[in-house]
């Protein structure tokens, strides 16, 4: 599967379909030396780290592990890791995802942002860059025992910088849900706007009117009708109409355009 590595807004990276599971707190994780830091003559690392978003039961969640040994023993954190003698970062945060889930059943993934605050890390200078992963709601992922899913509205006792990164990731995904159709990201391959109307409220935040929803995105071209449709319910009804994405890569459909909340 391809996933959009948005950098520059155009690279792409293949994710590997094995689900490897590498240790990276073992010999495989080879701390990257840098510059001397300041006057003590520290030596610098580099790690990768990912915020892995999917809309679970109506709510934006995000994938964290817990950390077993210090620092930050028992908090939960990013998957993520310090980058191997001979790997750039796409590479490495391909191996550090495919220990906490399928790397298949990320539908998009996009470089999101490098933090260089020389405390960071308690233990040595650390830089870290982080990339934002969606994964769609219909898929519910194998996690290993210590990684589970959280709301990002409710964050758990974070590690480092962790939640500050995590805020980073949903305020991306916000953004790009009013300028392009990263919403396929989200949503299975076939959908109803009821539905589709309920991911982009988790994701935003507010409430969004199915029927206006529709409208701006057809609009917008990034939407179609399948010609099929969903049964009516006991209740009755017209059936409900099911929907697709026209793309399933990121595509800007309207540059200046942002969703807001109603009123």
């Amino acid at each position: 599967m391809q996933l959009n590595m948005a950098g520059n807004g155009r690279d792409r990276v293949d994710i590997p379909e094995a689900n490897g599971r590498l240790d990276v707190a073992g010999a495989g994780a080879t701390v990257t030396v840098g510059a001397h830091v300041g006057g003590g003559g520290a030596l610098s690392a580099h790690e990768a780290l990912a915020v892995v978003l999917q809309i679970r039961a109506g709510e934006l969640c995000v994938l964290l592990w817990r950390r077993a040994l210090p620092p930050c023993e028992g908090e939960w954190a990013l998957p993520g890791g310090r980058l191997g003698a001979d790997e750039d970062l796409g590479a490495s945060i391909r191996r550090q995802l495919a220990q906490k889930v399928d790397v298949r059943d990320v539908n998009h993934l996009e470089q999101l942002e490098t933090r260089s605050e020389p405390g960071r890390d308690p233990q040595r200078r650390t830089l870290a860059t982080a990339y934002l992963g969606l994964v769609p709601a219909h898929i519910d992922p194998v996690v290993p025992d210590d990684t589970g899913w959280h709301p990002t509205a409710a964050l758990p006792p974070m590690a480092f910088d962790h939640a500050a990164i995590v805020r980073s990731g949903r305020r991306r995904l916000r953004s790009k849900l009013s300028y392009t159709n990263v919403g396929f990201a989200l949503a299975p391959p076939e959908f109803t706007m009821s539905e589709l109307s309920g991911y982009y409220r988790a994701a935003l935040g507010h409430d969004v009117a199915a029927t206006n929803l529709r409208r701006v995105l057809l609009r917008r071209g990034q939407i179609e009708e399948t010609g099929r449709s969903v049964p009516s319910g006991r209740s009755g009804g017209r059936p409900a109409a099911l929907f697709r994405f026209r793309a399933r890569e990121l595509e800007v459909t309207d540059a200046f355009a942002v969703l807001r909340p109603p009123g």
